[in-house]
């Protein structure tokens, strides 16, 4: 199995395009059967131009997911917390399964957080090298935060779109409502599947980690430089840039923002208040910015993290493009394709079925469209209108989409590439790993949608 992940992953760092192509054949296959159902040329295109803009503000928020995220794993307090970390396990397979924990946990708070908080743990654990830690079971442990359960967490933008009716695309309020943190990730059941998740995902780790003269260290791979480069600010050069090295602005700026922080938490229950995607980033800003300490430091990762943050910037307006041109652009019946792809689920599946229908769908899909959540905005206008004529769950339809939508990144080189940027490895180094993780993760995963879909009804949404 390994082998063959290997082959697999060496054939996609060699054929697949960049997401973005991805995301423009979306938007040409859509069109295309938009018109094939009846909808005119001028029709579609203006269903496209109206929509491409119209998700601007899920599309900061979730560029601001990543640089929250970032701004907090590197901010230096963080780091020495990190070395501390690295000093509890006492065997290299321990240190394996401890990396995986710590990765998971971390992404229910931020997967932008969790991938390079869990990469830099690894080169912390690395440089102990009587550990004989396999540093490509590490990397892929780090990984299992984002192949695994990042999407029943915090920062699932799923879950977070549904519960921000103004983040929504037009059309899709109408059809599902505002769906809280508690008819999603809050679920009894959607805590379960997660703790499931983690515990099978760690004891994946723990089997698969080749240990003693078997390992493969840091020292076995020549982009690994386990060398830290100079964390320190350069002195300042000019006069005028005195306040960019000063904790004074921080302090000020930071008393602003967590007074309004409790304030709103306050005012509010606490998954009330963090179901809100604003406060949400907000707190991970002013939480980056103060533990940075001086503006300069700060400044700097964010530079750092901006790249990362390209494919959903030039990709989401493509997404609300999609989105709306599924329903907006009536064919020549009235209706409008994301009404002939609902009836379509209506009639593959059962109410009792269509978790286990429409999960299989969302990964398959999710092997050709590598999306952190922008494909939820192609697929909840149809997969949701579905699920109303089926009368399933709308929390537990989100929260199927979120755990089968996470199973194709566990092969996907495209979410990686942060990870192995800290580690200096490379897509195959790790995939035989994780491949071993998805083989065993499809049939529980689809296995527990379908068995605790069943102990939800059905409740009418609430429009606003």
């Amino acid at each position: 199995m390994a082998r063959a992940a290997l082959r697999c992953a060496a054939w996609a760092e060699k054929w697949f395009p960049d997401a973005y192509v991805f995301a423009v054949l979306g938007v040409v296959i859509v069109a295309l059967c938009a018109m094939a159902f009846g909808a005119t040329p001028k029709a579609t295109a203006e269903a496209f131009g109206g929509g491409f803009w119209s998700l601007i503000p899920f599309t900061m928020q979730m560029a601001f997911v990543v640089i929250g995220g970032y701004a907090v794993a590197t901010a230096p307090i963080v780091a020495r917390f990190i070395d501390r970390l690295a000093q509890v396990p006492r065997t290299g397979r321990g240190a394996v399964v401890y990396v995986g924990l710590v990765s998971m946990l971390a992404s229910l708070l931020s997967w932008g957080f969790s991938l390079v908080f869990g990469g830099l743990l690894v080169r912390a654990l690395a440089k102990r090298s009587e550990l004989r830690m396999d540093y490509r079971a590490a990397g892929a442990a780090a990984y299992l935060g984002l192949g695994a359960v990042w999407a029943m967490g915090l920062s699932s933008s799923a879950a977070q779109l549904q519960a921000n009716p103004a983040s929504m695309p037009p059309g899709l309020v109408e059809i599902t409502g505002v769906l809280p943190f508690t008819e999603t990730i809050f679920l009894w059941q959607s805590i379960l599947l997660t703790a499931v998740l983690i515990v099978v995902s760690l004891l994946i780790c723990w089997v698969t980690s080749p240990s003693g003269k078997a390992a493969r260290t840091a020292e076995d791979f020549p982009d690994a430089a386990l060398a830290e480069p100079d964390k320190s600010l350069p002195p300042r050069a000019r006069p005028g840039e005195w306040l960019e090295y000063s904790p004074l602005l921080t302090v000020l700026l930071s008393l602003l923002a967590f007074g309004w922080l409790f304030s709103e938490f306050a005012a509010k229950p606490v998954v009330t208040a963090i179901a809100n995607l604003n406060t949400y980033n907000f707190l991970f800003l002013s939480l980056g910015l103060l533990l940075h300490w001086r503006p300069r430091s700060f400044l700097n990762a964010v530079a750092k993290a901006v790249p990362s943050t390209t494919g959903v910037l030039i990709q989401f307006p493509l997404y609300g493009g999609i989105a709306m041109m599924l329903t907006g652009a009536k064919g020549a019946d009235g209706d409008t394709l994301a009404h002939h792809l609902s009836q379509l689920f209506v009639h593959v599946a059962t109410q009792d079925t269509f978790p286990a229908v429409m999960g299989v769908y969302s990964a398959i899909l999710g092997f050709f469209v590598p999306s952190g959540g922008g494909k939820w905005l192609i697929e909840a206008p149809y997969v949701m209108q579905a699920a109303n004529e089926l009368q399933s769950h709308l929390g537990w339809a989100v929260q199927v989409y979120n755990a089968a939508e996470a199973l194709p990144n566990l092969i996907n080189p495209f979410w990686m590439l942060p990870l192995l940027g800290v580690l200096g490895l490379k897509a195959r180094d790790i995939v035989g790993f994780t491949f071993i993780q998805l083989l065993v993760h499809i049939p529980l995963v689809i296995g527990l949608l379908w068995l605790l879909g069943m102990t939800l009804p059905y409740e009418p949404p609430v429009i606003p």
